[in-house]
């Protein structure tokens, strides 16, 4: 259970994060002041809220995820494919290249809690070893919803590399993850990988495995680019001016998959209610859009569907192009995937 906890950092790492300007000294900051109002008078009704009354929160029964078709998956080439398998695990592949964004498939979201964060869909651990080789894993930052021991021990050995935001780095080295493969990015940072420039973009949120590390690693979100497709991963966190200015040095985007889900007025500064994401997107110049970080975990106190209902909701009133395709399907760029799948008999319990 220790090992869940990563890294504390050491006195190279915060050497190496001081060559950020958002590192302050002591923590990494955001560009605008962002407040988590979690106190001693609203603890107690948040960890009751939490795990001990799930309500609408989570689905009756074990969400089914479309069965991985790894042929058709590669087939796809120098194309676009992607595969969502809930929350912000994103498979995908384009210039002959598999990407997987935040792969956390492990059942748990809090692991080192007494009360457990289980997953809405079942066994999904096991699918890593159906996926084929990652030419690169990309993390957004370092949460327990994001980054999952269990998963990367599965992953490390199908992973080329693995570029993360500023700091994360340390917990995959305590990990036995082999350091030639790990770079680690501060905002605005690029690399080129098999033709694609990988651009690690600002967000509004924070960091932070256990209660002597918070802020002490970076967050943000992806930017895929070849010279025919443009892919946006807005990463965790709240809304703000960043996705304009994202999308005036980096878009229009072809496709932006937008955080969506576990809101709430307690911390509104670091995660969007689905209005907000809907507007997110348009500010960065998202031609079509897909709602993330939903439909896995209850890690707010909103009812499981809430997320898809306001986003389809705000979208269709802004007329913003979008797709909701299936848990495990999978999905490209002509996709018109408009499914209302989790109003199919899944009433919550």
């Amino acid at each position: 259970m220790l090992e869940q906890f990563g890294a504390q950092p050491s006195d190279s790492d915060i050497k190496t994060y001081a060559r950020s300007k958002h590192w302050n000294g002591e923590i990494f900051l955001n560009t605008e002041p962002t407040i988590i109002d979690v106190n001693f008078f609203t603890l107690p009704q948040m960890l009751y809220k939490q795990f001990l009354n799930r309500g609408t929160r989570r689905p009756s029964s074990a969400l089914p995820l479309i069965p991985f078709d790894k042929d058709k998956f590669l087939s796809s080439g120098a194309a676009f494919s992607a595969v969502w398998f809930g929350h912000s695990a994103i498979l995908i592949r384009m210039a002959n290249t598999t990407i997987f964004i935040d792969p956390m498939l492990g059942s748990n979201a809090a692991p080192i809690s007494p009360f457990p964060e289980r997953r809405f869909s079942e066994n999904t651990l096991e699918l890593i070893d159906a996926l084929p080789e990652l030419d690169l894993v990309l993390l957004s930052h370092d949460h327990y919803d994001h980054l999952d021991y269990d998963s990367v021990q599965r992953l490390k050995g199908k992973a080329k590399n693995i570029f993360t935001a500023l700091g994360v780095g340390r917990h995959l080295r305590k990990w036995w993850v082999d350091d030639s493969k790990i770079t680690e990015f501060d905002w605005w940072e690029d690399r080129v990988l098999n033709d694609i420039k990988i651009t690690f973009t600002p967000g509004r949120h924070f960091s932070g495995r256990g209660p002597t590390d918070r802020a002490k690693s970076f967050w943000g979100g992806w930017v895929l680019t070849t010279g025919k497709r443009n892919i946006w991963f807005s990463g965790d966190g709240g809304y703000g001016s960043h996705f304009k200015e994202i999308g005036k040095r980096l878009g229009p985007f072809d496709l932006g998959f937008v955080e969506c889900g576990q809101y709430s007025d307690l911390w509104h500064d670091i995660h969007m209610y689905p209005e907000e994401s809907a507007q997110a997107a348009i500010d960065a110049g998202v031609r079509k859009a897909m709602p993330v970080h939903w439909g896995a975990f209850a890690l707010s106190q909103h009812p499981w569907t809430d997320p898809p209902e306001r986003w389809v909701a705000e979208a269709d009133k802004m007329k913003l192009n979008y797709i909701m395709p299936v848990l495990g399907e999978t999905i490209s760029l002509d996709s018109e995937m408009r499914t209302t799948w989790w109003r199919n008999g899944l009433h919550s319990k």
